[in-house]
């Protein structure tokens, strides 16, 4: 039952990695299924939420739940800051860099948003 409780925390934490990169980039699976917007809109609006109320994530403490169960050890931060910010932030890392890789993010997100934005108003 303990290897049972490890394999769901594990695929929770799957779900949820993948759940963070559709709330960041799912605006590109809005250019082949336009439909998506109806799922990407509500659910970068609670990554959004989640972020800049500094709330956890509800599948954090379900994670760590099943964890506990499996005899391991949870964790007190959040996802992010456990999983997350260990690959965005290594060590050596400037604010040059970080500015760069902003700018970057920024930069990527509005073309793809004025693309969409232009063949929306093209049909």
């Amino acid at each position: 039952m303990i290897l049972l409780y490890r394999v769901a925390a594990d695929l929770l934490v799957l779900l949820h990695l993948a759940f963070i990169i559709f709330v960041v980039a799912g605006g590109l699976a809005v250019f082949k299924w336009p439909w998506m917007a109806f799922l990407h809109i509500p659910a970068a609006g609670w990554g959004a939420i989640i972020e800049y109320r500094g709330w956890i994530c509800p599948l954090t403490p379900w994670e760590n739940n099943l964890r506990k169960l499996a005899g391991e050890e949870g964790y007190t931060e959040g996802f992010i800051e456990h999983y997350i910010l260990q690959i965005i932030y290594p060590p050596g890392l400037t604010r040059d860099i970080q500015t760069t890789l902003g700018t970057v993010v920024l930069v990527i997100n509005l073309l793809i948003y004025a693309v969409l934005l232009y063949r929306l108003l093209r049909n």
